[in-house]
Order: structure tokens, then C-alpha cells, then sequence
């Protein structure tokens, strides 16, 4: 079985990513234009990367029965690690095309 760390990881690198494999803003609202450009892909990964960090924030205090509390430390090196997960959607999105 996956322990929920793996999951956690697993669905930061899939959110990561998401926001340059479509024109459509969260795979689910087309953009105006039909293409979706850098700024727009940037905006989608914010939003990602706080519904991720809300959803591990849940799962924390579902599982342990209370959040640590974190600085703001914390939050830049996760921001720095999603940006390096979401590097080859931008590869693919923005340098191969």
C-alpha cells in the first residue's frame, strides 16, 4: 500500500503539471482565444499550489489530529519544490513548441 507521504508527492508532481498539458483554464473553462499563454498557466499553478497545500493540510490533521506550525520557510521551500516539479510541463508547453 501507499503510505500517504508517496500520495502527497505523487499529487504535487500531477499538479505541478497540469496547467501546461491544456488550453483550457483547470481542464475545465475554455480561455478566450483558444491558447492559453504563459500568464495564464502561471496563475493556474498559484491556485494548484494552494489547493494542494489546503489538501495536505487536511490530510495532516486527518491523520495526525494536528497541523504543525510552519513559518515562512516552509511555504518558500514548497513553493521552490513545485516550481521544480512543474518544470518539464514547461518544457513541454513554452520550449518544445
Amino acid at each position: 500500500m501507499i503510505s500517504s507521504n508517496i500520495l502527497l508527492l505523487l499529487l504535487a508532481v500531477l499538479g505541478a503539471n497540469l496547467p501546461w498539458f491544456s488550453d483550457k483554464f483547470l481542464y475545465l473553462f475554455p480561455i478566450a482565444g483558444n491558447k492559453k499563454n504563459l500568464a495564464w498557466c502561471l496563475g493556474e499553478l498559484i491556485l494548484l499550489f494552494f489547493m494542494i497545500g489546503a489538501i495536505a493540510k487536511y490530510a495532516e490533521y486527518a491523520l495526525l489530529g494536528q497541523v504543525a506550525p510552519q513559518d515562512w520557510e516552509f511555504y518558500a521551500t514548497t513553493a521552490c519544490l513545485f516550481l521544480v516539479f512543474a518544470f518539464p510541463g514547461f518544457v513541454y508547453k513554452i520550449l518544445w513548441r
